[in-house]
Order: C-alpha cells, then structure tokens, then sequence
C-alpha cells in the first residue's frame, strides 16, 4: 500500500509539461491505487465477516443451551439473535466476495452494488427474527416462567457482550476506513448483539433478585427493539443506494471546488455534477462548458486532468466522466449579444 500511494505522488509531483504518455501513467497510477484500496478493504472485510461468523456461531449455540436449561426467554431470544446475526455475517462474506469479481459482458460496471444488495438482504433478515424473538418474549410476558440457574447464565450473558462488542469495535473500524456498506451493518448489527446481551444480563438479575419474572419478557422485547431499530437505519440506507439516490451533497461542492480552482484559467463552467454510489466506489458524471474553439486533443487532455484531479481529492471516486459542452464566447459576449438581439426584435 505505502508503495503504490508513493508511485502516486512522484508521478503527481511531475512537471507540468509531461506529454501524453506522462498523463495516461498519472491516470494508471491513480486508478491502480484506488482500486488497491478497494481491495484491500474488501480482502479486509471478508477476514473480519469470517471471523464474526464462527464467533457469532459459538456466542448463539452458548446462550441457547443456557437458554433452554435456565428457562429464560432473555437468553434464548439472545442466542436466536446471535445465530441470525451469525446468518448475516455469512451473507455480507458472500457479497464481499461477489462484489470482488471484475467487469463482465453481463455487469458492465462491475459487481459493486452486490455488496449494497447483501446489507438490503441482512436487514431483511434482521426484521424476521425480530419479529419471532418479540412473539415469544408477548408469550412469555402473559405467562412468566421462574428462571433456573440465574448465575451460570448471566455470566454467560456478560461473556458474550464483551466479546461482541470488541467485534464490533473491529468491525466497524474497517468499516469505515474503507466505506463498506454491508460491513456498516453487520457492526451495528454487532453493537445491537453486544448491548442486547447486556439488556439480558439486567433483566435476569432483576427478575431472580427482585422477584419481578415479567422483566425476563420485558428484556427479549426491548432486544426485539434494537433489531428493528438497525434493521430499519441498514434497509433504508442500502434500498437509497440500489435505487441511485445520493445524499452527500458535500461531496457535489467538493467537486465543483475542485475544477473551478484547479482550472479556473481555462474558463470552465461546471454545469452539473451527477453522482451515483455502487457499494464501495463511487461514479460522477460531470458537465462543463469550454470553449468551444478548443482543438479535440486539447478538450481530451483537459478532461483527463480533470479526472485525475478529483480521483486524488476523492479516492474513492473510481469512475469519472467529463462531459464537454461547447461555447464559443465568454460569458460576458453571450449575454451583450442577447440582450441586443432581444432589443432589436423589439416591436416599436
């Protein structure tokens, strides 16, 4: 990694006057360390799912035989959630590793929404346990049970909340290091797994210490709450992106900042600046007025630099394009002559 980025700067510390085949290496080394990062995040993230699956698998399995031998619904509604967020991690692995996959005849632009589609998939999968764990936790609220083994399994509780929430932790720093949508989830998803381990630990203590056996039901609805709470953030999110919706207008300006004061003395006028997001890339689509008496290679160089400029600002933007649209006179001539046009058609 450190090789590649100091390949981009000494290619990017060259001098202005670089011919042709000096702008097509910048544009190489550009595109090869944004793609590195890209798959080095998605190598990243498949390591890290791997890892919370068998984890996720071990916590479940754990909390509901202490689940079934206690009686507690808290428990077992932890240790469904648990192997559901197990389930979840394998299908973000899974759409890490499609996502990976090069352009073909079929997917012109490659595989990236794959991973947006697996984060939709997770959080569909989130509401259906929470709706299975808050059925179970109604009937045990009607009909409290008295809870065995109260110690072995808060303890059992307490141990599966650190270990989540350290997951969590790792998770969600690799998460957002590399803008991995699915991943995203699959953290919250853990920090729900974590805290909800810690609502079932209080709610054991307080139904076997303060004789309240309604608490035991009362934890599996609030764990019911938080699934769909972050069921609800992931499907909307990951269902904006799969339908082209973009809400980073920051990063709009930012490229329009870019081109008009990187290339303010070539009379560019950014007219629109169209961004899409396709899971862990992003594409814009750029028009801009330029004189229209502009030689084709110089327009063609121009819109190279103008790519190159916004993939180092914006590393994640992998696919740029430049869009020219001619005008042959400032600005200034253009609307002298309009409003003497307007003046002589004038009826008198």
């Amino acid at each position: 990694m450190v090789a590649l980025m100091t390949i981009f700067r000494l290619n990017e510390s060259q001098d202005g006057d670089s011919s042709d085949s000096d702008s097509n290496n910048n544009h190489l080394s550009r595109t090869t360390v944004s793609r590195f990062i890209i798959n080095e995040g998605i190598i990243a993230g498949q390591k890290i799912a791997k890892i919370s699956v068998f984890t996720l698998l071990g916590i479940g399995v754990a909390e509901l035989i202490m689940g079934q031998l206690s009686g507690s619904v808290v428990a077992t509604a932890d240790g469904i959630d648990s192997m559901s967020d197990a389930m979840i991690s394998f299908i973000v692995l899974l759409g890490l590793r499609i996502a990976q996959r090069p352009p073909d005849k079929k997917f012109h632009f490659g595989y990236g929404k794959v991973e947006t589609f697996a984060a939709m998939l997770a959080a569909i999968g989130m509401i259906i346990i929470g709706s299975i764990i808050a059925y179970h936790s109604y009937d045990s609220f009607v009909q409290p049970r008295v809870i065995h083994h109260p110690l072995a399994t808060m303890i059992v509780l307490a141990v599966a909340s650190a270990i989540s929430l350290y997951r969590a932790v790792q998770m969600r720093v690799i998460a957002n290091r590399y803008q991995i949508l699915s991943l995203k989830t699959d953290a919250k998803n853990s920090i729900k797994d974590g805290s909800a381990s810690v609502v079932g630990f209080f709610s054991i203590l307080i139904a076997t210490q303060f004789g309240f056996l309604q608490a035991d039901a009362i934890g599996g609805m609030i764990i019911a709450g938080y699934i769909f709470s972050v069921a609800y953030l992931s499907l909307r999110q990951s269902s904006l992106i799969l339908v082209d919706a973009w809400h980073s207008p920051k990063i709009t300006e930012l490229v329009k900042k870019i081109i008009e004061e990187k290339f303010g003395y070539e009379q560019i006028t950014v007219k629109s600046v169209l961004l899409r997001s396709a899971g862990m890339i992003n594409q814009a689509e750029v028009h801009i007025e330029v004189d229209g008496n502009k030689p084709l290679r110089d327009i063609e160089l121009l819109s190279g630099e103008i790519q190159n400029s916004i993939r180092s600002e914006i590393p994640t933007m992998e696919r740029i394009s430049v869009i020219p649209h001619s005008f042959s006179e400032k600005p200034e001539t253009r609307r002298a002559r309009f409003f003497r046009n307007r003046y002589r058609n004038k009826p008198k």
